[in-house]
């Protein structure tokens, strides 16, 4: 996928968590730029509302569950007999839930890891011969919680380390196969699943006694378009908002300090409400709850 003044025309773009949110916003530009998206997620009629808000040829839609890798290998199939071989793959598919680690049930737990983790995997095998035939580039959705791992969250933060962990051996994999792997590190976004998170104590506390820079909620497009951009650029890395980059510098300092504010904070905090745990959260984590037939409490 050489770089040129318009390098996503007529490249085809796979998006993953494409629903809603970030992965709406992405696929929304990646058209814009002149890609063809292959829209994936969960949900067959939210999809196709994104399909249709588009215009008419620019993209297509599958159902999918990125944990299913037999699915996502007939998927890739007919996206290729489709559209044609991609040249970007975005592994965005992503859940959460928060709360107590002793208190979470441990099918919720696992699943956010499967998602997270073991999903973006799964992308990255059923596309990666598609990325070699076109010296094409796979960006890992990953976040601030790779970086920093905070209480309460132990299984998002756990699957977003993995991830990045994961995209780190990729690239190094094949970096000589003239692939690119990119790492996208964000915060805070608007997006239904954040808003949801501000509703339970637990992880609205959370976000509180960030820093005041970190506490800062991003518009979804600002964000997306950010991550285009980076797509375009082949870029290793992309950090929103860009002072995240510096959190790389003391990443070894984190873990104490995060402890030591937690061993002062959470005593006080659970005294004045006990924090629970909260489910899957946002309406993509109900979508997956419900896809897996109520398979995991609510």
């Amino acid at each position: 996928m050489p770089v040129d003044r318009n390098p996503l025309q007529g490249r085809v773009a796979v998006v993953t968590g494409a629903a809603r949110g970030l992965g709406r916003a992405m696929a929304e530009i990646l058209v814009a730029r002149g890609a063809q998206v292959a829209l994936l997620g969960r949900e067959e009629s939210t999809l196709a509302r994104v399909r249709n808000s588009l215009p008419t040829g620019t993209c297509a839609c599958w159902e999918a569950d990125v944990t299913d890798e037999r699915v996502m290998h007939r998927v890739g199939a007919e996206i290729r007999a489709r559209l044609g071989p991609p040249s970007v793959v975005v592994a965005n598919a992503g859940i959460a839930e928060g709360g107590p680690f002793a208190e979470t049930d441990s099918a919720v737990w696992r699943r956010v890891v499967e998602v997270n983790l073991v999903g973006s995997a799964i992308t990255a095998r059923t596309f990666l011969p598609d990325l070699l035939d076109t010296q094409g580039y796979f960006l890992q959705v990953a976040s601030l919680a790779s970086i920093g791992a905070a209480p309460m969250m132990s299984a998002y933060c756990a699957s977003k380390a993995g991830a990045e962990s994961f995209a780190h051996a990729l690239q190094a994999e094949v970096a000589h196969r003239r692939v690119g792997v990119g790492i996208a590190y964000i915060n805070w976004m608007d997006t239904d699943m954040v808003r949801d998170a501000d509703e339970h104590p637990v992880l609205r506390e959370l976000r509180g006694h960030m820093p005041p820079p970190a506490r800062k909620v991003f518009p979804v497009a600002y964000v997306a378009g950010r991550l285009v951009t980076a797509v375009e650029r082949r870029r290793a890395s992309v950090y929103v908002p860009r002072w995240l980059r510096s959190t790389q510098l003391v990443r070894a300092a984190m873990p104490p300090v995060v402890t030591w504010l937690s061993r002062r904070e959470l005593p006080r905090l659970t005294a004045a409400e006990p924090f629970s745990a909260t489910g899957l959260l946002g309406a993509g984590g109900r979508a997956d709850q419900a896809a897996n037939h109520g398979g995991l409490p609510g």
